[in-house]
């Protein structure tokens, strides 16, 4: 079993977790047709993302962080997400469903 940084088990399960929670921020903004905040967070989701990679390629027991943190982040924004109120301009127009 290869040996296992503290840091880098942390860093890695942080960096999935906000790496999943921008995925559904950047699915959101595509939805919504937001360009600019979905070219952010695509631009973001990548920058992210590489630090888990290259930690995970260097040692393959840093997987079962990032899936962790791949859950947390999910589990996170989508219950986020839920309670948050729709502040879009366009949507204020419409009445409630």
């Amino acid at each position: 079993m290869p040996a296992v940084d503290v840091w880098i088990a942390a860093g890695v399960m942080v960096t999935t977790a906000i790496t999943d929670a921008a995925y559904v921020r950047f699915t959101t903004a595509v939805a919504g047709r937001r360009k600019l905040a979905a070219a952010n967070l695509g631009a973001l989701l990548y920058l992210l993302s590489a630090f888990a990679v290259i930690s995970y390629t260097q040692n393959w027991v840093y997987v079962v962080f990032a899936a962790a943190g791949s859950w947390i982040g999910a589990y996170v924004s989508m219950t986020l997400l839920r309670r948050a109120p729709n502040n879009r301009a366009d949507d204020r127009s419409s009445p409630p469903p």
